[in-house]
């Protein structure tokens, strides 16, 4: 989110600076791991379905400023029952917004995508624009943007404490003072350590790539991305093979953690799990992980984004808790609080993203 808005305030003419205690991109935080799920057909709510689809105009415009591949269109399968949370989700965002997409029961699925084997009685919606973000080369490539639009960077720099007065904002770090008239924080895990009144909490999770029996069944063409409610209100998602084995992980269910003390090592009794879960649905995954490594989700207690003034205080932008599904957003996130920072306004319903 940080790298998106800088990009967008630098293009509109504004004097940025953007300060990160470490070197983006990096595999400390939310923002790492190869690849990221988009996908336009949107469980959570209804409401998110116009955020998703301006992202996918600005991450195509980006595509082709950068000249790089940001994004694989591969489409996507919302698996589980019929009354689970996730098909009735993606069922109800689809209908609402009139998007394309199929109705496929268990045996559909397996005969169209054969590494994919739901239970009995499972379906699926089967959205076709679904596909992968490559979120390094995201990062990198609104950095990059955002710097031929004049924007400034200090990297492994600890903002220390800030403070507003007399209508401007005050930042102190390891290495200096800073002044500006408005401040967004988009400090993602790290958020309490800025604004100790959010509420919300850091959760480990990890990603999985195992090898594949049979490789040609989830190359990019055969698999789509997934996600499986396996389990009443549990979830594991993955992807086709991008050439380093076979990315899965389950959503949420991890536990909660000091992101300065988390571990990223992922031990073997975490991948056993990771495995056991996904075996009955993906039966021709090998046991053997080829890597693994740790993410962190910061979540809200409602599950969504947070994005709103600081109250009481106008001049700070409060961004970036995105509850383990924001990644894809954030292109479009960036050019809202570029609005929000220049217009003071959305053309959004962020109603569901405020302080409570």
């Amino acid at each position: 989110m940080g790298s998106a808005s800088a990009f967008h305030l630098a293009r509109r003419g504004c004097k940025v600076l953007g300060i990160d205690r470490f070197h983006p991109p990096h595999a400390l935080g939310s923002s790492h791991g190869e690849s990221r799920i988009i996908r336009e057909a949107y469980f959570e709510h209804p409401l998110y379905v116009p955020l998703v689809q301006r992202a996918y105009q600005l991450w195509s415009e980006l595509e082709r400023q950068s000249r790089q591949q940001l994004f694989l269109q591969t489409s996507g399968l919302m698996i589980g029952p019929e009354d689970s949370t996730v098909v009735r989700g993606a069922k109800t965002s689809a209908e609402t917004h009139g998007l394309s997409h199929e109705i496929l029961s268990a045996e559909e699925v397996t005969r169209r995508f054969s590494a994919i084997q739901p239970k009995e009685g499972m379906i699926a919606i089967c959205e076709p624009r679904a596909g992968v973000l490559f979120p390094e080369r995201c990062i990198e490539a609104h950095l990059a943007a955002a710097l031929a639009h004049g924007a400034t960077f200090r990297f492994n720099e600890t903002v220390t404490k800030w403070e507003n007065q007399n209508g401007e904002v005050e930042v102190r770090t390891t290495n200096g003072t800073y002044r500006a008239k408005q401040l967004v924080i988009s400090s993602g895990s790290w958020i309490r350590e800025l604004v100790s009144n959010t509420p919300t909490v850091v959760e480990r999770q990890a990603l999985v790539w195992f090898e594949p029996k049979m490789p040609a069944l989830f190359a990019p063409g055969q698999c789509p991305i997934y996600l499986c409610e396996y389990e009443t209100g549990r979830y594991f998602y993955g992807f086709p093979n991008l050439g380093n084995g076979v990315k899965v992980a389950r959503h949420h269910e991890g536990a909660n953690v000091d992101p300065n003390t988390a571990s990223r090592e992922v031990n073997a009794e975490e991948i056993r799990s990771v495995h056991e879960v996904i075996e009955p649905f993906l039966p021709t995954l090998s046991a053997k992980a080829m890597n693994a490594v740790a993410c962190l989700y910061t979540n809200m207690p409602d599950e969504n984004f947070l994005i709103d003034w600081l109250p009481g205080v106008p001049e700070v932008l409060v961004c970036s808790p995105c509850s383990g599904h924001g990644f894809k957003f954030s292109s479009v996130v960036g050019e809202i609080v570029a609005d929000l920072l220049t217009k003071h306004k959305s053309n959004f319903d962020l109603s569901p993203f405020k302080f409570r």
